[in-house]
């Protein structure tokens, strides 16, 4: 998504560039504060969606789905910013700052209570002014230390982790309003023209980052593994709609044969009797083989998806599925990143959904548990071994997070995320 500009106090020049880059992992304090200007605003402009989607139906009323509140994950932003910065009196040695830290007092008497945790429900919340003028209120704090901050990779850490974060959190309200069903005007990436698969040769590779590589990593791409991969073929796209629409309609729901004992155990726990994708209504409807048209609930809309459209909204477990039945297998992180960066000019596009990759996710040798996740909900040490790997970014995703070594994770069970895959032949 662009973007796009909001009320913050301090606004970014138009058309910089350089805060879209990867490069933002070296970020020094100049461009650091322009972009975290640019990420508050982004905030604060999604929140703006959400709200005049919301608004705008009378009828509308929040659905009790597992989802955050748009407006907390907002708040939480602030909270998480003010947390690891101006109330962190240890945060200039950066990585090596302790997981607890000596912390002041927040701006906000009742800051921990309304965004450290997501609200149970009937909780009390914070109105809309109320976390508005938290947020530009903590933006203002972070910029001002920002300013005296030490120009080292431990000065900058925890300023390039509010950055990143906000950025996270950014596709995580976009995720929520798809979920709430609220219209907020986003689209998916375009179709593009289906490309035959690519054969890669057999090649050695060093997937992760060394300890004390430079600029900001997160804790799950952090160590290094090298290792010798075969020889491949991969698709060259994700899976589409029209290919999962095939296996729909060949009773691919319904065959036990192509589900593993935990993808059997996900589809018993369904509510809804699982024959589709999550937020799909109409699947399948076309004659045998041919793929029929799909009819997808997108932010509150139905809308029949384009063929070619990667499909979305898939679990792990339906990836697997789908490979069986089509006689492939899911591609391993290591071969999505080495085709990422050899078949960039040979048709190998990625960018439209955040995809599934074989095996489950394990820490490299080096890991080291950064002081921010520790014990939080972006700790990968509690998913070892059970959460599936994520390659890839969405059309949610910010440009400067977008690199072909990004390494996310879920559990395999999610479906809620803009979740695709992948498959390379046996």
């Amino acid at each position: 998504m662009p973007a796009s500009s909001g009320p913050a106090s301090r606004r970014a020049p138009a058309g910089v560039q350089a805060i879209d880059s990867l490069e933002m992992v070296h970020a020094g304090r100049d461009l650091l504060s322009l972009a975290l200007i640019d990420a508050r605003n982004h905030t604060l402009h999604l929140i703006g969606l959400c709200e005049e989607a919301m608004r705008a139906d009378a009828a509308w009323a929040e659905p009790q789905v597992e989802a955050p509140p748009p407006l907390w994950l907002a708040g939480h932003v602030g909270w998480f910013s003010e947390w690891w910065i101006a109330r962190n009196t240890q945060r200039a040695f950066g990585i090596d700052c302790p997981s607890r830290p000596t912390r002041l007092a927040a701006i906000e008497p009742q800051a921990d209570a309304w965004w450290s945790m997501p609200p149970a429900l009937g909780a009390s919340r914070p109105d809309a002014e109320t976390t508005r003028a938290y947020l530009l209120e903590t933006l203002e704090c972070t910029l001002e230390l920002l300013e005296r901050a030490a120009e080292t990779d431990a000065g900058l850490y925890f300023y390039r982790l509010a950055l990143f974060h906000e950025d996270l959190r950014g596709e995580a309200l976009v995720v929520t309003a798809q979920t709430l069903g609220l219209p907020i005007g986003v689209e998916p990436s375009p179709a593009l023209v289906q490309r035959e698969p690519l054969l890669l040769p057999a090649t050695r590779w060093t997937l992760g980052r060394a300890e004390g590589s430079a600029g900001f990593g997160f804790a799950q791409e952090g160590g290094t593994w090298a290792v010798d991969v075969p020889a491949f073929e991969i698709d060259a796209q994700a899976v589409t709609w029209q290919q999962f629409a095939e296996f729909v309609d060949d009773g691919g729901y319904d065959r036990s044969e192509l589900w593993s004992p935990g993808g059997q155990a996900w589809l018993a726990q369904q509510h809804d009797g699982r024959r589709a994708p999550r937020h799909v209504e109409q699947i399948g409807a076309g004659r045998r083989g041919a793929g029929g048209a799909v009819l997808q609930r997108r932010f509150g809309r139905v809308v029949q998806a384009a063929g070619h459209q990667p499909a979305v909204h898939l679990s792990w477990w339906e990836a697997d599925a789908w490979a069986r039945w089509a006689g492939r297998r899911i591609a391993t992180e290591v071969e999505w990143e080495i085709a990422a960066h050899a078949g960039a000019h040979r048709g190998f596009h990625w960018g439209s959904v955040h995809e599934w990759t074989a095996g489950t996710l394990r820490p490299w040798p080096g890991y080291r548990v950064d002081p921010w996740s520790a014990g939080g909900v972006f700790d990968p040490a509690p998913a070892f071994g059970e959460a599936r790997v994520l390659r890839g970014a969405s059309f949610a995703t910010r440009a400067r997070l977008r690199s072909p070594r990004a390494r996310n994770f879920a559990l395999p069970g999610r479906d809620d995320g803009f979740f695709g895959f992948r498959t390379c032949a046996l």
